[in-house]
Protein backbone atom coordinates (compact mmCIF):
# COMPACT_ATOMS: atom_id res chain seq x y z
CA UNK A 1 0.00 0.00 0.00
CA UNK A 2 2.86 2.40 0.77
CA UNK A 3 4.36 2.00 -2.71
CA UNK A 4 1.12 2.98 -4.43
CA UNK A 5 0.80 6.01 -2.12
CA UNK A 6 4.34 7.08 -3.04
CA UNK A 7 3.60 6.63 -6.74
CA UNK A 8 0.42 8.69 -6.42
CA UNK A 9 2.26 11.43 -4.56
CA UNK A 10 5.00 11.55 -7.20
CA UNK A 11 2.40 11.71 -9.95
CA UNK A 12 0.55 14.60 -8.27
CA UNK A 13 3.83 16.48 -7.80
CA UNK A 14 4.76 15.94 -11.45
CA UNK A 15 1.35 17.18 -12.61
CA UNK A 16 1.64 20.24 -10.37
CA UNK A 17 5.15 20.99 -11.64
CA UNK A 18 3.92 20.60 -15.23
CA UNK A 19 0.98 22.92 -14.68
CA UNK A 20 3.18 25.56 -13.02
CA UNK A 21 5.67 25.25 -15.88
CA UNK A 22 2.87 25.82 -18.39
CA UNK A 23 1.79 28.97 -16.53
CA UNK A 24 5.40 30.22 -16.45
CA UNK A 25 5.76 29.55 -20.17
CA UNK A 26 2.47 31.34 -20.91
CA UNK A 27 3.58 34.38 -18.88
CA UNK A 28 6.90 34.35 -20.73
CA UNK A 29 5.16 34.26 -24.11
CA UNK A 30 2.90 37.14 -23.09
CA UNK A 31 6.00 39.17 -22.18
CA UNK A 32 7.26 38.40 -25.70
CA UNK A 33 4.09 39.88 -27.18
CA UNK A 34 2.04 36.73 -27.76
CA UNK A 35 -1.64 36.46 -26.89
CA UNK A 36 -2.56 33.16 -25.27
CA UNK A 37 -5.53 31.61 -27.07
CA UNK A 38 -5.68 28.29 -25.23
CA UNK A 39 -4.04 26.44 -22.37
CA UNK A 40 -4.16 22.64 -22.33
CA UNK A 41 -6.23 22.44 -25.50
CA UNK A 42 -7.57 18.89 -25.80
CA UNK A 43 -8.72 17.13 -28.95
CA UNK A 44 -9.32 13.52 -29.88
CA UNK A 45 -5.81 13.52 -31.37
CA UNK A 46 -4.10 14.77 -28.23
CA UNK A 47 -3.34 17.84 -26.16
CA UNK A 48 -1.51 21.06 -26.94
CA UNK A 49 -0.03 22.76 -23.89
CA UNK A 50 -0.32 26.33 -25.22
CA UNK A 51 -1.79 27.91 -28.34
CA UNK A 52 -0.58 31.49 -28.77
CA UNK A 53 -0.85 34.19 -31.41
CA UNK A 54 1.27 37.15 -32.46
CA UNK A 55 -0.08 38.93 -35.52
CA UNK A 56 -0.84 36.29 -38.15
CA UNK A 57 1.43 33.69 -36.54
CA UNK A 58 -0.04 30.91 -34.43
CA UNK A 59 2.35 28.84 -32.34
CA UNK A 60 1.51 25.48 -30.86
CA UNK A 61 3.72 25.01 -27.83
CA UNK A 62 4.82 21.92 -25.99
CA UNK A 63 6.16 22.85 -22.54
CA UNK A 64 8.86 20.70 -20.98
CA UNK A 65 10.25 21.19 -17.48
CA UNK A 66 13.65 19.54 -17.23
CA UNK A 67 17.02 20.26 -15.66
CA UNK A 68 18.68 20.85 -19.03
CA UNK A 69 17.57 22.03 -22.44
CA UNK A 70 18.90 18.91 -24.14
CA UNK A 71 16.85 16.69 -21.80
CA UNK A 72 13.73 18.71 -22.52
CA UNK A 73 14.17 18.58 -26.29
CA UNK A 74 14.88 14.85 -26.19
CA UNK A 75 11.63 14.35 -24.24
CA UNK A 76 9.62 15.47 -27.29
CA UNK A 77 9.75 12.31 -29.34
CA UNK A 78 8.46 11.46 -32.78
CA UNK A 79 5.04 10.30 -31.54
CA UNK A 80 4.59 13.45 -29.41
CA UNK A 81 5.40 15.60 -32.43
CA UNK A 82 2.79 13.82 -34.54
CA UNK A 83 0.23 14.10 -31.74
CA UNK A 84 0.82 17.84 -31.43
CA UNK A 85 0.69 18.37 -35.20
CA UNK A 86 -2.56 16.40 -35.45
CA UNK A 87 -4.11 18.41 -32.60
CA UNK A 88 -2.86 21.63 -34.24
CA UNK A 89 -4.52 20.63 -37.53
CA UNK A 90 -7.80 20.14 -35.68
CA UNK A 91 -7.45 23.50 -33.93
CA UNK A 92 -6.73 25.26 -37.22
CA UNK A 93 -9.63 23.54 -38.99
CA UNK A 94 -12.03 25.04 -36.47
CA UNK A 95 -10.90 28.60 -37.25
CA UNK A 96 -12.69 30.54 -39.95
CA UNK A 97 -9.54 32.60 -40.67
CA UNK A 98 -7.12 29.65 -40.87
CA UNK A 99 -6.22 30.41 -44.49
CA UNK A 100 -4.73 33.75 -43.42
CA UNK A 101 -2.63 32.32 -40.59
CA UNK A 102 0.89 30.96 -40.45
CA UNK A 103 1.61 28.30 -37.87
CA UNK A 104 4.58 26.79 -36.15
CA UNK A 105 5.21 24.18 -33.46
CA UNK A 106 7.70 25.10 -30.74
CA UNK A 107 9.02 23.72 -27.49
CA UNK A 108 9.36 25.98 -24.45
CA UNK A 109 11.95 24.67 -22.03
CA UNK A 110 11.44 25.54 -18.37
CA UNK A 111 14.52 24.93 -16.23
CA UNK A 112 14.84 25.47 -12.48
CA UNK A 113 15.63 29.08 -11.50
CA UNK A 114 15.94 30.26 -15.10
CA UNK A 115 13.70 32.09 -17.53
CA UNK A 116 11.88 29.80 -19.98
CA UNK A 117 13.53 29.38 -23.35
CA UNK A 118 11.81 28.89 -26.69
CA UNK A 119 13.31 26.41 -29.12
CA UNK A 120 12.10 27.93 -32.36
CA UNK A 121 11.09 25.56 -35.09
CA UNK A 122 12.42 22.59 -33.16
CA UNK A 123 9.81 20.35 -34.76
CA UNK A 124 10.82 21.28 -38.31
CA UNK A 125 14.50 20.52 -37.71
CA UNK A 126 13.73 17.25 -35.97
CA UNK A 127 11.16 16.15 -38.56
CA UNK A 128 13.56 16.91 -41.43
CA UNK A 129 16.26 14.87 -39.71
CA UNK A 130 13.90 11.93 -39.20
CA UNK A 131 12.67 12.10 -42.80
CA UNK A 132 16.23 12.12 -44.14
CA UNK A 133 17.06 9.03 -42.06
CA UNK A 134 13.94 7.25 -43.34
CA UNK A 135 14.86 7.95 -46.97
CA UNK A 136 18.49 6.82 -46.58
Amino acid sequence: MAKSDDAGLKRRRAERRGRLSEYAAAAFLMLKGYRILALRYRTRAGEIDIVARKGDLIIFVEVKARSSEAEALDAVGYSAQHRIRAAADIWLSRRSDHAHLSSRCDVVVVRPWRFPRISWRFFDRRMNLLQRRAVS
